[in-house]
């Protein structure tokens, strides 16, 4: 039960990778073309699997987790949500909404604390704590979707109008409020249409605002904002939803 299992050593892989060996554990990593059961055979009670792999990549390791596992997982990706892992009959796996930013060559950067639930929450936490990484233990259900909808309504936001601002997030407040607004309402639709009910707006609002004054200087887009964008247009073409702010940017 020493052993925690990172499936992708990508640059978010690496880094918990290094918090759980700081923190005591051997870790056993497994990269892509490895077979999960081959190694699950090695390694069968380990104390948690983290899924470390990009979000596009997700829907196919959860699909292929080995039933020893499926109890010990944890998620970390962007743009998640309870659906998410829901349609893999994962009933209650570990979920950490990450609040810090890893670039090539470049230390781990934190905006807020990372907010994480589930049974091996204490476990992630005392990982990220070991390399001086902030992290908070919130309670599974709405406590935990709340963080999940304000880490999308973040990311989306400043993504999907960056790609028509430009610039940092503290410019895009300053100077785009109206615009940001229009955006973020419509990435809300979405997230109210993806879990099956409304969220408080204004509480919403008020995370992203807090996760601005985190990292002011933090730059809108990055090479994902296309791809975000039209993720959020299928969600929004599943549900009928207008989005007319999302859809004129993608035209």
């Amino acid at each position: 039960m020493n052993e925690v299992i990172v499936i992708g050593l990508g640059q978010l892989g690496r880094v918990f990778a290094g918090g759980f060996l700081r923190s005591g554990h051997t870790v056993v990593p497994v990269n892509r073309g490895d077979d999960l059961f081959t190694v699950a055979h090695a390694h069968p009670d380990p104390a948690l699997v983290l899924v470390a792999v990009a979000e596009n990549d997700l829907s196919t390791v959860l699909a292929a987790m080995p039933g020893a596992w499926r109890p010990r997982v944890a998620l970390i990706q962007n743009e998640l949500l309870p659906r998410d892992w829901e349609k893999y009959r994962y009933a209650h796996p570990t979920v950490m909404s990450v609040w810090f930013e890893k670039k090539k060559g470049t230390d781990a950067r934190p905006l807020l604390p990372s907010p994480v639930a589930g049974p091996g929450a204490g476990l992630l936490c005392e990982a990220l704590s070991a390399i001086e990484l902030p992290c908070r233990e919130v309670a599974a259900g709405d406590a935990l979707l709340f963080e999940l909808v304000r880490k999308n309504v973040y990311i989306l936001t400043t993504n999907i109008a960056g790609l028509k601002t430009g610039g940092t997030v503290s410019q895009l407040w300053a100077q785009h409020e109206a615009f940001a607004r229009q955006v973020a309402n419509e990435v809300m639709d979405i997230q109210d249409a993806l879990t099956g009910r409304q969220h408080d707006r204004a509480r919403l609002i008020a995370g992203m605002l807090e996760a601005f004054d985190g990292d002011p200087d933090h730059v809108c887009t990055g090479r994902s904002a296309p791809a975000r964008l039209a993720r959020a247009l299928a969600h929004a073409d599943a549900f009928g939803l207008a989005v007319p702010t999302l859809r004129s940017l993608a035209a």
